[in-house]
């Protein structure tokens, strides 16, 4: 493909991937105001995310197992129809509950989304060129990512932001016209589809449980009591019995063969890593703007723009050396370094902290987060059989989505924590603040009584500087959390095969292969038309593209002839 038809063909892909991430991105920094106006506590306000997270990690494998078995284009154009509709229902909830249940529905179209992308830029593009055009996704992620906020924060403050929900429609609908008209991709073999409903139960049962203990333990319940012993031990059973399934079934949903291979493996414990520190921030951050330093939704936007900085030049600089050098392993060493720093420097924040060390902080997170998070999904790509392609794409995406999902379920339940420690603790400090209000006090006792999230940027100054404190020490400490992870990151990167990236698209080389198989089976005496260029093994780098017009024999009928015996042996 010339660079205007790739161009063209990706369009459509980025189109659906900038819906995706507006419609995420525009209700992030208005969050705290939504739990808020629905009378929701930091539970509510951490189960709004992690329900679309959660579903978004259990659907990206199957989405990637019927990449695999039927028509991708549909696949993806479903996904897009699936992901905006439930996110305008969500517009219209009226409790925390209903927003959860939308949200969940949001996160199945997510994950095909997420999954499908990187399956279908595949499909177009080797693990080379590749890098080229990450920048796109770069450009286009850091546009929704910086701009959502931002026009969130805008149509929360003006609006209200119920209407956050509704502006991604018209996009989605020129979405879903684009891909039509630009996106055509290769026909595949006929497969019969058989998937694997039992593995999906079990794999949404086991990881609900899990994390369902997570937000809910030292809470509503005991860490040690009757729930704790059922959910841990219905999601460990749940886990066994899956890997039972998966390795009996003739279409698994995640093949554990996959595993056999040391850089899926690797890529897969560094992706987990990554997921903490994307999702964790990004919920976060946003909270600790609004709830410590008093911001209101568009300033929250704004506040975090070092962070969106650092992920759009890291993924687009990244993504263009990688493709002129053909070398990832120093830039993903790198990447885990500063996730490493960025979470570390992030844990040590309170309320009055300068705000330019903050900026850097989120810039070094930022930038960590867009070295590694996509190159992983090529450097996974890179080694991957073609006919597996769209499993392990998803498989790596799926274990990011899960570990964000993890990630933001355990530190939203030790913020929870910490602020009821921190509350309890800072009781006189509290009465002291209330006090001084005079007349306003009972106002503001009544509503701290909900055990709503409180509206810190509308409480008077001397009651805002109480709160803001507490939930400043209880954000830096949840981030605690993401370093440790990042650590092991950096050592599942440092052990990586270092395999350059090879120049076939998954289309070149699944022509290979055949070519391959026609030349084994050539009849005596006709070695001289074999295939030119397909007796190496089709996992090389140096493999030769059956597109390739470079020929050894340099003989047009030579070429003719094999071909004709190709397409005889077919």
């Amino acid at each position: 493909m010339t660079r205007g038809q790739v161009l063209k063909a990706l369009s459509g892909l980025l189109l659906g991937m900038f819906v995706s991430m507006l419609a995420s991105t525009v209700v992030s920094t208005s969050l705290p105001v939504i739990i808020h106006d629905l009378g929701g506590n930091q539970s509510a306000f951490t189960w709004v995310v992690t329900a679309t997270l959660l579903t978004t990690a259990i659907s990206t494998p199957i989405w990637g197992k019927l990449a695999d078995l039927t028509n991708r284009k549909l696949l993806f154009q479903l996904a897009i129809v699936v992901f905006v509709v439930a996110t305008a229902a969500a517009g219209f909830s009226q409790n925390t509950e209903t927003m959860i249940a939308f949200r969940a529905v949001q996160g199945i179209g997510a994950g095909g989304l997420a999954a499908l992308s990187q399956v279908l830029m595949a499909d177009i593009l080797s693990p080379r060129e590749r890098g080229r055009y990450m920048g796109l996704f770069g450009a286009v992620m850091a546009v929704a990512t910086v701009g959502g906020p931002l026009l969130g924060g805008v149509i929360a403050d003006v609006w209200g932001w119920r209407w956050n929900f509704f502006v991604a429609l018209p996009v989605a609908v020129l979405a879903l016209i684009i891909v039509q008209r630009t996106l055509h991709v290769p026909p595949r073999p006929a497969k019969k589809v058989k998937i694997d409903y039992l593995g999906i139960v079990l794999l949404a049962v086991s990881v609900s449980l899990l994390l369902i203990w997570v937000s809910l333990a030292g809470d509503t319940f005991a860490w040690w009591s009757l729930e704790t012993v059922l959910m841990v031990g219905g999601g460990l059973i749940g886990s066994a019995l899956f890997v039972l399934v998966e390795l009996r079934s003739s279409e698994p949903l995640v093949p554990l063969s996959l595993f056999r291979d040391r850089t899926f493996t690797l890529a897969v414990v560094a992706s987990i890593a990554t997921g903490i520190a994307m999702f964790g921030a990004a919920v976060y951050l946003s909270q600790y703007m609004q709830l410590a330093r008093g911001a209101t939704p568009t300033e929250a936007g704004l506040m975090t723009l070092p962070m969106i900085a650092g992920q759009l030049i890291a993924s687009i600089g990244v993504g263009a050396l990688i493709t002129r050098s053909g070398r990832w392993k120093a830039f993903l060493v790198t990447g885990a370094v500063m996730l490493i720093a960025g979470a570390t420097m992030l844990a040590t924040v309170e309320y009055d902290t300068d705000f330019t060390l903050v900026s850097i902080y989120m810039f070094l997170l930022g930038a960590g987060v867009g070295m590694t998070m996509q190159n992983l999904v090529l450097v996974v790509q890179n080694t991957a059989k073609p006919e597996q392609i769209g499993v392990a794409s998803s498989g790596v995406t799926f274990f990011r989505s899960l570990g964000g999902t993890a990630g933001v379920a355990v530190m939203g339940a030790a913020l929870a924590a910490t602020v009821t420690d921190l509350v309890a603790q800072r009781t006189g400090d509290i009465t002291a603040a209330l006090a001084s209000l005079g007349d306003e006090a009972p106002t503001w006792v009544a509503q701290l009584q909900t055990g709503a999230l409180p509206q810190v940027a509308a409480m008077p100054a001397a009651l805002r500087v109480v709160f803001e404190d507490i939930y400043a020490n209880g954000i830096s400490r949840s981030f605690l959390i993401a370093v440790p992870f990042a650590v092991i990151s950096l050592v599942a990167i440092v052990f990586l095969p270092n395999k350059p990236l090879n120049r076939m698209t998954t289309t070149e080389r699944m022509r290979a292969a055949e070519a391959d198989l026609a030349t084994v089976s050539v009849p005596v005496g006709m070695e001289s038309v074999a295939p030119v260029g397909t007796t190496r093994h089709v996992g090389d780098a140096a493999a030769t593209s059956p597109t390739d017009t470079r020929t050894d024999a340099g003989d047009d009928a030579d070429a003719a002839a094999a071909a004709d015996v190709r397409d005889r042996r077919r």
